[in-house]
């Protein structure tokens, strides 16, 4: 018991610097902190205030696109609607600030239908006049300027001659394009109105025999592929014949 009495007095100091030793090891760090705070507080607090302001800024951004969007799907509405109802002058007005809208697919679509409204009103001059706009902007997406190119060289096929269509048209007229039966249509045409039934033909028979290819102008290719001597008729999975398209396509207007 004497010796435990003995050290009490010596571990009192021990636990008095070690409080010591705490306070001094604190007072140093929050000097430490009000030093950062004095020389970088400044350069923190902006890099908080721009992060802030850039999302508030994309926030902002975000919603008046969406709105601006909003009001654009309203306005396009309103001309289908006005030529749902044959008011084309109605629809071309609802359509004019569409016309240079930021979104490149109503600004398209807005240019294509006013093309079409001047085709309706017996305009054919402007009409081609607004394909052409459309189907040599690059900015527009591409199913748009592609719609473009097949309605102008349509409106002015007549005007146009035959090597000036197969030039504008042959790239979209191939097995597996969206436009194949339209540009593929007119291609053929137009080799036979050059004397070129060799390319004509073959042409005929590929649009008649593809499925993708709405039903009228396959009947038409199959009529033009015969007349060419080609044998045009569909072959099922065992290349056995079955009924020429000209019967199918047949069945399907009557079904309209």
């Amino acid at each position: 018991m004497a010796k435990d009495k003995d050290k009490a007095p010596e571990e009192k100091p021990d636990r008095q610097e070690q409080v010591f030793l705490r306070e001094v090891d604190e007072a140093v760090r929050e000097d430490q902190l009000k030093n950062f705070a004095t020389r970088y507080g400044i350069w923190i607090f902006a890099a908080v205030i721009i992060g802030l302001g850039s999302l508030a800024g994309w926030i902002f951004y975000q919603n008046s696109q969406n709105e601006d969007s909003g009001l654009r799907s309203e306005e396009y509405v309103a001309a289908i609607d006005s030529i749902r109802q044959n008011n084309l002058d109605g629809a071309a007005k609802a359509l004019e600030p569409l016309m240079e809208a930021d979104q490149p697919g109503y600004r398209a679509a807005a240019q294509l239908l006013q093309a079409n409204i001047a085709l309706e009103k017996n305009n054919p001059k402007k009409a081609i006049e607004g394909y052409g706009k459309v189907a040599a902007d690059d900015s527009l997406p591409k199913p748009f300027r592609d719609l473009a190119l097949i309605r102008q060289t349509t409106a002015e096929f007549d005007t146009l001659k035959p090597q000036q269509v197969i030039d504008r048209l042959k790239p979209l007229a191939v097995p597996g394009n969206p436009w194949f039966g339209s540009a593929g249509e007119m291609v053929a045409v137009s080799y036979l109105n050059m004397g070129k039934s060799e390319l004509a033909g073959p042409l005929f028979a590929q649009l008649a025999k593809d499925d993708s290819v709405p039903a009228t102008i396959r009947s038409r290719a199959l009529q033009m592929a015969g007349v060419e001597g080609i044998d045009a008729v569909e072959l099922d999975s065992e290349d056995t014949k079955v009924a020429p398209l000209k019967a199918v396509a047949a069945e399907g207007e009557s079904k309209e």
